[in-house]
């Protein structure tokens, strides 16, 4: 009968996925402002090892009180710099040897799964109704977008954040020998 891992057996085997992989990956975001999908973006950054997550106006400050009800102390976890705009966070982010990708939807947008990420990845994830500044999409490498199947045009930005972190983790995976 398969049973759920103890505690102790969960922090083994998360411990040794930390040690079998040398991802870098980093985040902007660039005006997300709803706090639930700002602690919840927190929440997967931590959970995938994000070294540093850059915030853009008019993104919210991650002290704000609505945030830590899905950060759930995540926020602690991800160092977290303020900078004055989206292509100021590129270039940072550019600056710290990160290849940037917005996860957006345009005309030049490749799948997702497509794109060769390599080892040190920035995720650049916009407002939830408006999407990456168009400013900001000028100064990133590559754009890319998550195919979805169904009649839904889009999704929730922190479920798209967590799974476009999710498949920059899983090309790495699968790219070891």
């Amino acid at each position: 009968m398969t049973k759920p891992l103890s505690p102790t057996d969960l922090k083994r085997l998360h411990r040794t996925w930390r040690r079998e992989t040398d991802l870098r990956m980093g985040m902007i975001l660039d005006g997300v402002q709803n706090p639930y999908n700002l602690g919840a973006i927190l929440r997967s950054a931590a959970a995938y090892q994000v070294e540093r997550l850059w915030t853009a106006p008019p993104t919210l400050p991650i002290d704000h009180p609505k945030v830590a009800k899905t950060a759930l102390g995540c926020d602690r976890l991800v160092d977290v710099v303020n900078t004055p705009s989206g292509p100021e966070a590129v270039a940072a982010a550019g600056e710290a040897g990160l290849t940037v990708v917005a996860v957006e939807l345009t005309a030049d947008a490749v799948p997702m799964f497509d794109l060769e990420l390599g080892p040190a990845v920035c995720l650049v994830v916009g407002h939830e109704e408006r999407g990456v500044h168009t400013k900001t999409l000028d100064a990133v490498d590559r754009v890319a977008f998550l195919p979805q199947l169904g009649k839904v045009g889009s999704l929730n930005v922190a479920h798209a954040a967590t799974a476009a972190l999710y498949e920059t983790a899983r090309q790495h995976w699968s790219a070891r020998p």
